[in-house]
């Protein structure tokens, strides 16, 4: 039962957010037909049987019902149909979120796992053996997560890519080289690429996850399970991981599902700055163009990637938690 009424609740919260997604598009204002026709026009005159043509194809002229269309909409979910990209016209738009969202899982996805067990690693002993050289370091990373995300990109690429020379200033791997080919060529470019833009992700998240898990670790050091598991004469590295870390962690691991969950969504910032082929570049890039398909598009795929991570979270709390599925 208690598995049953959460999948009732995301499910419920699946359907408001599609349905928000279908309303909030059409009450914005602006035109993807007439961002459609200013392309086109810089290559001649456009005539009015192309602008009907369009307005077909991407469905500017529907007169049914409002309600009509939402069925239509449904329907077309259910199929793959998100319809087609304005940005990348005439391209459907699951073409363009399945060639930027591999991009995005690797750099963002990698970036955020690697800097979660980092940190819960590093904030453990810290918290473990306060007052030594560990807990020297949480300042200097947290004043990194106070630098603004745009800033530490700009600077490895002046320092890093165009001082040095080390790394390439742009893009997610060398155009010259054949797109997918998935040997060992085009991985290790690939790897190339994006070590900037993970660096910079994993060094301005790090100090978050450090700085949570040692301050819980100092209160969780406080609780009197922890004293009675030493006066059992428990081995110290038990008592730190099995009864210390493995409740200090709890609030970290509902933050990590959350932050998977937004891993879809990629890092606008980072992937703009470094001109990254993933699905915060190609979100910036609809919003520019009006897109108005592909925004529905990247809006469902993350709000699934999010209540995706809520549900395996809420079941694994259990699994960590006992006491979560007593209440439950």
């Amino acid at each position: 039962m208690h598995i049953l009424r959460k999948l009732g609740f995301y499910l419920v919260a699946l359907w408001a957010a599609v349905t928000l997604n279908f309303f909030i598009p059409r009450a914005l204002p602006g035109s993807p037909v007439d961002a459609v026709l200013a392309k086109l026009a810089l290559r001649g005159p456009v005539s009015p049987g192309t602008r009907e043509a369009i307005e077909v194809m991407l469905g500017a002229n529907d007169d049914r019902s409002i309600v009509v269309q939402y069925v239509e909409y449904l329907r077309g979910l259910l199929t793959g149909d998100l319809g087609v990209s304005v940005t990348y016209f005439p391209t459907p738009v699951t073409t363009v979120i399945g060639e930027a969202l591999p991009w995005t899982l690797v750099l963002v996805g990698l970036s955020t796992t690697i800097t979660f067990v980092i940190g819960m690693a590093l904030g453990t002993v810290a918290g473990w053996r306060r007052g030594t050289w560990l807990d020297s370091l949480i300042p200097a990373t947290t004043i990194l997560q106070a630098v603004p995300y745009f800033w530490l990109a700009l600077l490895f690429v002046y320092v890093l890519s165009v001082n040095l020379g080390l790394f390439p200033v742009s893009g997610g791997y060398d155009v010259t080289l054949v797109r997918p080919a998935f040997d060992y060529p085009f991985v290790s470019n690939a790897v190339y690429y994006g070590f900037l833009p993970a660096l910079t992700i994993v060094l301005s998240s790090l100090g978050g996850w450090l700085l949570g898990m040692r301050n819980m670790m100092v209160s969780t050091l406080s609780e009197d399970y922890i004293l009675t598991a030493e006066a059992k004469g428990l081995a110290p590295r038990r008592v730190m991981l099995m009864y210390a870390a493995r409740n200090a962690m709890l609030p970290s691991v509902s933050g990590f599902a959350i932050s998977l969950g937004f891993v879809v969504s990629g890092s606008i910032v980072v992937e703009t700055v470094f001109s990254y082929p993933g699905i915060g570049f190609s979100m910036l890039q609809a919003v520019n163009n009006n897109d108005y398909s592909l925004m529905q598009g990247l809006f469902l795929v993350i709000t699934i990637s999010v209540l995706a991570a809520n549900l395996v979270v809420d079941l694994l709390y259990g699994v960590i938690d006992p006491r979560t599925r007593a209440r439950g």
